[in-house]
């Protein structure tokens, strides 16, 4: 996994492949304003973002949250929290000195498996590619029925799980619904300017 900057803009890539851009960052700030949209009036909320990646969704969700919530960062690689600490400071990597951030270098997909029931109101994942992982086969095993039972175990009651996804997944929704979620879908555009939405975010509500 690499970080490549360019006048000014930033990228991460896995084995040469782009992941995410500093300059296409409106699905990322889409996932997080639909995340909390249920709870911005909800004291005290806890949250949960699975992959900080360049900071956008962490950034919308602070945004919309009031000061006594928290919100729980997982990230898997500790060079992507490096790299927001030092080269992507201006950009959102100071949002981790947030006194409502709590950053957890963690594999989210384990730790989602043993997690306790009823934890938090919301929970934003965007890990990996969606639905089908590309940077590492065992992420899949959260968009399993098993994974997304687990998922709506730790979630409030009338809680909220958002996904990130590269595209249109319909198999992947009907688990959704098979495991006793409420299924919407809002398409995502990758730059706020763009024509055409080519990203989906799924909202799951208990």
């Amino acid at each position: 996994m690499s970080l490549y900057e360019h006048d000014g803009a930033f990228s991460i890539s896995f084995r040469g492949q782009e992941l995410m851009h500093s300059k296409a960052s409106a699905s990322e700030l889409l996932l997080g304003k639909m995340g909390i949209e249920r709870i911005i009036k909800e004291p005290q909320a806890r949250v949960m973002i699975g992959g900080l990646g360049l900071g956008f969704t962490l950034r919308t969700v602070l945004a919309g949250l009031g000061a006594d919530a928290q919100v729980d960062v997982v990230e898997l690689v500790p060079k992507v929290v490096e790299w927001n600490r030092e080269f992507l400071r201006d950009l959102n990597g100071a949002l981790l000195d947030d006194p409502r951030v709590n950053l957890i270098e963690a594999d989210v997909v384990k730790l989602i498996k043993k997690g306790e029931a009823e934890t938090y109101h919301a929970m934003i994942l965007d890990v990996d590619n969606g639905p089908t992982g590309m940077v590492k086969e065992s992420n899949n095993s959260l968009y399993s029925h098993s994974g997304l039972r687990s998922v709506r175990k730790m979630l409030q009651p009338g809680g909220r799980a958002a996904f990130w996804s590269a595209g249109d997944d319909p198999h992947f929704k009907a688990r959704m619904e098979t495991v006793g979620f409420r299924v919407g879908h809002i398409r995502a555009k990758v730059h706020e300017r763009s024509k055409r939405s080519a990203y989906v975010i799924y909202v799951a509500d208990r």
